[in-house]
């Protein structure tokens, strides 16, 4: 193997350490501007498939240079300039002025997926690593967001993007800063250590925006990337499908995990309750949604609410990431998040969380949520639409049950309590 494909298997961001590498390629050398090279290996693996990724780096060198080249690709943002390569051309482009010297730039935290860099406290710089045709989802939801008056996440920038033969996708996205944003997981941890009451009245908000943007992204039904469509009569049949073969396989998988023990043996329930819900979980639409929504995925900017990071699940495939689907997956996957935060406060920092704590947060947010969101985008009913919110809270439970029996034993408990609120809520 190259050096630069071994430099590039070695790099943290890479996604495939465990499968072996059979040879690395570039597909395409782009010599972009002051000696900063955009370079694009493809890595091919024993059964055939492949991964293609993208080094920054300089003439004649085999190693990343972000951070420090980064002010090159701003200044080809502020040309809006294209650079023709072999059989494919690099488009920079910015949608508002860049400052002449937004300030050094600086690696932001170690990512696991992309490299993030930021100048001064004003624009951050998120470069894409591995590489999928098409447009990213991330550049995609926050220009139409944009375009569309939804102001509550970072200001878009600029982007730069491939084009071509050899590659099309997005390389890369320029946001603002949000200096005085708090993360909202570390917020919540923190705030359930201090004062749990002042996070709760920061949930209803937190509601609000996450339907507003909902509504948003279902509100142009001109644009075929993101007009509301009517569910197939096969979508729900499939997703119940999809979760009872997780069910079935997790349940055969549970073994002797004492954390596990209260719903060991359940897992015929579990479908049957599965089956129930989807019997009466019909009507609503599908749009564009985030698709990894999380407490972790928010900042609060003094007291306004921002969502972040519309990539979605950098594990699935990019057409799985841009298929529309119900907005109830988005609030699902929040309702998760403060059942999280509630057991990760007494198990990384040893502060129980306030008896109904977690049922008051989920209770505030979706007040909010449904004073904001498009009804006609839910089901008809609020009790149908509570029954397919609880069909997506499944469908994250048994993939979050999965991960911890993988990787953090002592949070088993989290997602089996999860499963118990299901099974233990009152049949309708």
């Amino acid at each position: 193997m190259s050096a630069l494909a071994d430099y590039l298997v070695r790099q943290r961001w890479f996604a495939s350490k465990a499968r072996e590498v059979s040879h690395a390629d570039v597909v395409e050398d782009v010599a972009l501007r002051d000696g900063l090279r955009a370079t694009f290996v493809e890595t091919v693996f024993n059964p055939g498939t492949h991964e293609t990724y993208q080094l920054l780096r300089r003439e004649a060198e085999d190693v990343d240079v972000l951070p420090d080249c980064a002010g090159v690709l701003l200044d080809l943002m502020r040309d809006n300039a294209d650079v023709q390569g072999g059989e494919s051309v690099v488009r920079f482009r910015s949608l508002d002025g860049i400052p002449d010297d937004p300030g050094a730039p600086r690696a932001m935290g170690a990512e696991q997926s992309n490299t993030s860099v930021v100048f001064g406290d004003a624009l951050a710089l998120k470069v894409y690593r591995r590489l999928e045709p098409g447009i990213n989802p991330d550049l995609e939801i926050s220009r139409f967001l944009t375009a569309h008056g939804f102001a509550s996440l970072p200001r878009l920038v600029g982007w730069y993007e491939a084009e071509g033969r050899a590659l099309d996708a997005t390389l890369g996205l320029l946001q603002e800063f949000v200096a005085d944003g708090r993360d909202g997981w570390e917020l919540a941890l923190d705030e359930l250590g201090s004062d749990p009451e002042r996070f709760l009245g920061r949930v209803r908000p937190l509601g609000e925006v996450v339907g507003e943007m909902h509504r948003v992204l279902g509100s142009d039904a001109s644009d075929p990337a993101f007009s509301p469509e009517e569910p197939s009569t096969e979508a729900i049949g499939l997703l119940t499908a999809t979760i009872d073969e997780e069910i079935e396989r997790m349940f055969l998988e549970l073994g002797d995990a004492e954390a596990a023990a209260p719903i060991a043996g359940r897992g015929e329930e579990v479908r049957d309750r599965l089956r129930m819900l989807t019997r009466v979980a019909t009507g609503g639409r599908v749009i564009r949604h985030h698709g990894d929504l999380h407490l972790g995925q928010t900042l609060l900017s003094g007291e306004d609410w921002l969502v972040l990071d519309f990539e979605g699940e950098p594990a699935r495939p990019l057409v799985e990431r841009r298929r529309k689907r119900s907005p109830l997956r988005d609030v699902a996957g929040m309702l998760r998040s403060f059942a999280y935060a509630a057991s990760a406060s007494e198990l990384q920092r040893g502060i129980a969380a306030p008896e109904g704590w977690e049922e008051r947060a989920r209770e505030a947010f979706l007040e909010g949520y449904f004073e904001k969101v498009d009804p006609t985008l839910l089901p008809p009913s609020r009790a149908a639409t509570r029954q397919l919110l609880s069909i997506f809270e499944l469908e994250k439970a048994v993939y979050e049950l999965r991960y911890e029996l993988n990787n953090r034993p002592d949070w088993v408990r989290i997602p089996v309590a999860g499963i118990l609120r299901l099974l233990e809520a009152p049949a309708s």
